[in-house]
């Protein structure tokens, strides 16, 4: 077992170090089973984080499987999304992956051994029949009429089912357990239902696919699964789980442990829901970098790092409750305060000429690329008669609280020197379109010789050697905190959830890529390469700014 002081603790934790003092296991074998149905979420990465993270650190091995059962809604690229998702937030999975169709011919022997028992049954009944028959959470359901056809008719028409006899809908296999269960998932419920659907790793070998509940208890006991660790919904299935596996001849009989899913304000974790902004083009698609997806997280510019730390501080308990969006950024900013080069950025530009700055004269100064991490080193940027700030940096007036460009008054430029304002030349609407400065010579790196206090510090781009950018800007998915408890989660979507500005960027950026990482833009937030960028325009996807500006509108 690996070194435990600085290993986390939980409940499932404490369950594997009873089980192996107990000498239960020898040793911890995990999985991870996502569907191929769809991109992978934040809340995988807590489930991810959990099975692999246990099995690094008990010297186990974990399983990625597909449990690729419903073939209608799957697709190859959705398994080629997920591997690399895997491996994005730094873990392995125990030799190739696996997949639930790969145990097809076991599975359908096991549905066999069922029906020999007289634990299962082929059921002509309608979906709307079986539904009447179900019952409710406070009445017992009802025996389908078919409940006691023989066995040697069953196994017939089980054959007749995987051989194409049967329409979809027309009829399915169902479990014989207790129709007055006060557990709904114990009511007979069908373990194999008719599709005629082309199946991405099978091919057109089957016409009969098993369900999911049948499915996964059987694929974790022909893996060797010690610990099957899922989401609390699935709490009451456990009782099916273990049904499945007392009744069929298998020596592993592994046991089901269930956590609470992950709840993320002003976003949907629910596949389905995701699906349907996807569908309806509500975002540009599944890495949309306002999307909860690990490829969405990881193209606004998210590290596997905080992403593996945000699951460490959430934790694992039984406890179902809603996450702070706040702590996801806060990890995130927490790793790029310390990681993240800093560089300047225009995003709204407006000109400035220095009237006193020799016209056709180009300096180089050397700027820090983190100002607390020496062996970043630094870089060179130019500075010349004109340059580009921020509009929203300077004011022709401004109370004593504005601490950037004022008309008659001093700034200083970031690794430069200090300007003061003189006039400003505006268009006919009267918007700004120059601002007129002079600067002191003497300021380079050093205060001014005369003992004037310059508080304010803005930053600011070489004209001559900008580079031009798009900036897309992120916010909330949705305007509320639950979008899921609306009673249509699309009308809460926040129309200003994306904006898009058009400025410059310092010319060191300008063979930015998407392999290169994130910047902090001075003064305005972090900031990673886009690849919709190209050779023509950079373009940049905001990740998180300087400063929670959420927590400061939730406190006023």
């Amino acid at each position: 077992m690996a070194e435990t002081e600085n290993r986390p603790t939980n409940f499932i934790r404490q369950i594997i170090d009873k089980d192996l003092a107990s000498g239960l296991h020898q040793q911890v074998k995990t999985r991870f089973p996502p569907e191929p149905n769809g991109y992978l979420h934040i809340g995988h990465a807590k489930s991810i984080c959990l099975n692999f993270g246990i099995a690094e650190d008990y010297q186990g091995s974990c399983n990625l499987r597909f449990d690729d059962t419903n073939p209608e809604k799957e697709d190859i690229s959705f398994v080629n999304s997920i591997q690399q998702d895997v491996r994005w937030l730094g873990f392995e999975w125990q030799g190739e992956p696996c997949y639930s169709s790969g145990y097809f011919d076991q599975l359908h022997q096991f549905a066999n051994e069922l029906i020999d028992k007289g634990l299962a049954y082929v059921d002509f009944s309608t979906h709307e029949q079986m539904r009447e028959l179900r019952g409710t959470l406070t009445e017992p359901g009802k025996n389908s009429p078919y409940r006691d056809t023989d066995v040697d008719t069953n196994r017939r028409e089980f054959a007749k089912m995987t051989a194409g006899e049967y329409a979809e809908g027309q009829c399915s296999l169902r479990a014989k357990i207790d129709m007055a269960s006060p557990f709904m998932c114990m009511r007979d419920p069908v373990i194999y239902r008719v599709r005629f659907a082309h199946h991405h790793q099978t091919g057109d070998k089957w016409c009969v696919y098993p369900m999911y509940d049948f499915t996964h208890c059987i694929s974790d006991a022909l893996e060797g699964i010690t610990h099957s660790l899922c989401t609390l919904e699935f709490q009451d299935n456990r009782r099916l789980y273990d049904w499945v596996i007392d009744n069929i001849s298998i020596d592993c009989t592994p046991r089901q442990y269930e956590f609470s899913r992950l709840n993320l304000e002003y976003t949907v974790l629910s596949k389905r829901r995701l699906i349907q902004l996807v569908d309806e083009q509500h975002v540009s698609g599944w890495d949309d970098p306002r999307m909860p997806t690990i490829a969405g997280l990881r193209r606004r510019g998210y590290t596997a790092g905080s992403i593996r730390e945000f699951c460490k501080r959430i934790g694992v308990t039984k406890m179902d409750n809603m996450v702070e969006m706040g702590m996801l950024e806060a990890c995130i900013r927490d790793d790029l305060n310390v990681n993240a080069p800093r560089a300047m950025a225009v995003l709204d530009p407006v000109k400035i000429v220095i009237e006193n700055y020799p016209e056709g004269k180009t300096e180089t100064l050397h700027a820090p690329n983190h100002p607390n991490d020496e062996s970043m080193g630094t870089r060179e940027i130019t500075f010349s008669r004109e340059i580009l700030i921020e509009a929203e940096d300077f004011r022709e007036e401004a109370n004593k609280k504005f601490k950037r460009l004022v008309t008659g008054k001093e700034v200083r430029l970031r690794n430069a020197y200090v300007i003061r304002a003189e006039h400003v030349e505006k268009d006919d609407e009267g918007n700004i379109i120059t601002i007129f400065c002079t600067y002191d010579d003497q300021t380079l790196g050093k205060d001014p010789a005369d003992g004037r206090k310059v508080k304010g510090v803005i930053h600011w781009v070489d004209a001559a050697a900008a580079v031009p950018a798009e900036f897309r800007l992120y916010d909330r998915l949705f305007t509320v905190p639950n979008p899921a408890a609306e009673e249509n989660f699309v009308d809460v979507i926040n129309p200003e959830s994306l904006t898009v500005k058009q400025g410059v960027v310092e010319r060191t950026l300008s063979t930015a890529s998407v392999d290169s990482g994130a910047w902090q833009f001075e003064r305005t937030g972090y900031f990673c390469c886009d690849k919709d960028s190209t050779t023509n325009k950079l373009v940049f996807n905001q990740t998180v700014g300087l400063r929670d500006t959420w927590a400061k509108i939730a406190n006023t």
